[in-house]
């Protein structure tokens, strides 16, 4: 009797430990979840910084060559400014000899103007001269025979003065003609020197944009130098940033593996703990768990012959019992699913399990579950209409419909016994689970198992 009592009492206490090692188990699968989000971004944030490394490279090159540009650019303008510089010099070279012309282009005027007084004197030599030639041949005429020689003479000079006359006129001319042209090209050149004193005003500008441009690009040379310096400090920056995002992330997937380890353990610890309470639950002596067995026992049975009745008044079939094609609820969030049984388990047994429930204050539900973790039905509390949009509530008040299963329902629905006692973790979703001790009670109908009667309850 002593062993007895001595064995319920270790039955309790591994159930503690069962207990302990669920909620344990639970808050190491919300650590694991959430490293493995964790992880999952840091792969993110390492492929985003394989992009950024990628970009850094090419940023890097990109600034080196910039570099190298601003290089040859300043090289380049430093020789044309030299080339310019002496290009521009001897265009002012220009300017000042088109000056000078202007100078001996006057000089040439004064001398065609002298020239042309000569030629006017000429004219009025020869003018003279023809006068004198004309007054010798009349007097010629008046000596007779015996000035018939001077006569000639008279008319040679008269002839030699019209010539005279007539080159100095085709001079006069001509001299006139060069006076105008002469007079056009000083004009021109003076036109030209204008033009020569406003282009050395542009030169100076110029050589002014030139030395500005010069020092631009002297400043550029210097800035892409400094994006050099700050694109190679960048890049080993992102590079030790990367070796540390690498050993973080392998650092997280052995912290991973090892609460995985972890999990297993005490998954494990957990079993042999369960075992340890079913196995003192079935001892026969009286435990805090016998209320409950009672109660899962006795709704297990009202359950069954409510069941079979239906099954041989015609009201239910066994296709329908033990129908398996679940139909999802389009639009149902977390999924719910419809068979043949649904609808005679909420009409026919929602209620029993209403009244059940209510048998005792720490228990927080029955329900049925099916071969494959499959609620037909739930108490009305877990039963309500979901919610669009809110999953977490419709995970907690919609658990009607829904598939559910865990190891220690697994073993429950795989295990041959009379009833089993669990104290498994409740999925409340998005990794929320809730503590709880269980009494799964077999369901049979026609020498084939439906599944199971549960009796939850808090401890």
């Amino acid at each position: 009797m002593k062993d007895r009592g001595l064995l319920a009492d270790l039955g309790e206490r591994s159930g503690d430990i069962a207990l302990q090692c669920s909620e344990t188990a639970g808050f190491l699968g919300d650590v694991d979840r959430r490293i493995q989000k964790d992880a999952a971004h840091l792969d993110d944030l390492q492929v985003n910084m394989r992009r950024l490394s990628a970009s850094q490279g090419e940023s890097m090159a990109a600034a080196r060559e910039l570099s190298h540009t601003a290089h040859r650019a300043e090289q380049i303008i430093a020789d044309g400014h030299d080339v310019i510089g002496l290009s521009l010099g001897e265009v002012v070279a220009l300017v000042d000899h088109v000056t000078g012309l202007e100078g001996h282009l006057r000089q040439f005027l004064a001398v065609i103007e002298a020239v042309g007084d000569v030629s006017g004197q000429l004219g009025a030599i020869a003018r003279q001269t023809r006068l004198l030639g004309v007054n010798a041949a009349i007097e010629a005429a008046r000596g007779g025979a015996a000035t018939q020689g001077f006569a000639v003479v008279a008319t040679e000079i008269r002839r030699l003065a019209e010539q005279a006359g007539d080159s100095s006129a085709s001079v006069a001319i001509k001299l006139g003609q060069l006076d105008q042209d002469a007079r056009a090209l000083i004009q021109g050149v003076e036109d030209n020197i204008a033009r020569g004193r406003g282009a050395g005003m542009h030169i100076d500008q110029l050589r002014l944009r030139l030395a500005e441009i010069a020092s631009l690009v002297t400043q550029f040379g210097e800035r892409s130098g400094a994006i050099v310096h700050c694109t190679d400090i960048a890049s080993q920056e992102v590079d030790v940033l990367t070796q540390g995002l690498a050993d973080f992330g392998r650092s997280a997937r052995e912290s991973t593996a090892r609460v995985g380890v972890a999990r297993a353990q005490l998954d494990g610890l957990e079993r042999m703990a369960n075992a340890m309470l079913n196995t003192a639950a079935h001892g026969g002596q009286v435990t805090r768990n016998s209320p409950y067995i009672a109660l899962a026992e006795q709704g297990a049975e009202e359950i069954r012959g409510s069941i079979t009745h239906a099954l041989d008044s015609g009201a239910l079939s066994m296709e329908a019992l033990f129908d398996t094609g679940y139909q999802r609820i389009e639009g149902s969030d977390p999924p719910q699913y419809l068979t043949g049984f649904t609808a005679f388990a909420d009409l026919a047994l929602r209620p029993l399990l209403d009244r059940h429930s209510a048998q005792d204050d720490a228990v927080v539900g029955c329900c049925l579950i099916d071969m494959n973790g499959y609620l037909p039905t739930h108490i009305s509390a877990r039963s309500q209409p979901q919610r669009p949009g809110e999953r977490l509530w419709n995970m907690e008040h919609a658990r009607n419909r829904q598939i559910f299963m865990d190891a220690q329902t697994r073993r429950a629905l795989d295990g041959a016994s009379d009833f089993f006692v669990f104290t498994y973790r409740q999925d409340l979703g998005e990794g929320r689970y809730r503590a709880l001790r269980s009494v799964f009670v077999p369901l049979v109908f026609g020498g084939r198992r439906w599944g199971l009667y549960e009796v939850g309850y808090l401890i």
